[in-house]
């Protein structure tokens, strides 16, 4: 069994690195957005031109950066969405409820902080992680029915 995992959430701490290192050696595909914040905030803009207008800016990147995002939710298996500490993370909170729609398995990955905050969106996934070494364990659990140590 393969799975293909998309990765979504905050983009300013390694998380992401972290749970394709640990996964090493197991039968996962990953995909996220871009995560370089400059290329994400201004793909719009260098692609289709520039905008006067800051909300026009922000929406032609917005729109060009769902067209990867809906294409690699709808191509995963499983979604691990993470809400980091310091910022809010509306787009991870969409990508939840569009994973959510489409029926894919949701882990969400969060600190203590933010579980009022989440209830609902927790609500909707089948696992919520504190770490993601936490995240790995799931993976090789659906993949190879083992537990940790």
């Amino acid at each position: 069994m393969t799975l293909n995992v998309y990765l979504s959430g905050e983009i300013h701490t390694d998380w992401r690195d972290q749970i394709i290192e640990g996964a090493k050696g197991l039968n996962v595909a990953f995909n996220s957005p871009v995560t370089d914040h400059a290329a994400s905030d201004d793909c719009g803009v260098e692609i289709l031109g520039a905008e006067d207008d800051k909300y026009w800016h922000d929406h032609k990147g917005a729109m060009i950066n769902a067209i990867r995002t809906r294409k690699g939710i709808a191509d995963a298996d499983v979604v691990v969405v993470r809400f980091g500490d310091k910022y809010k993370q509306w787009n991870a909170a969409f990508d939840a409820g569009y994973a959510s729609a489409l029926g894919k398995s949701l882990i969400i990955l969060q600190p203590p902080e933010h579980d009022h905050a989440l209830k609902e969106v927790n609500a909707a996934a089948l696992a919520m992680a504190r770490t993601p070494e936490q995240v790995v364990q799931i993976l090789r659990y659906v993949l190879e029915g083992s537990l940790p140590g």
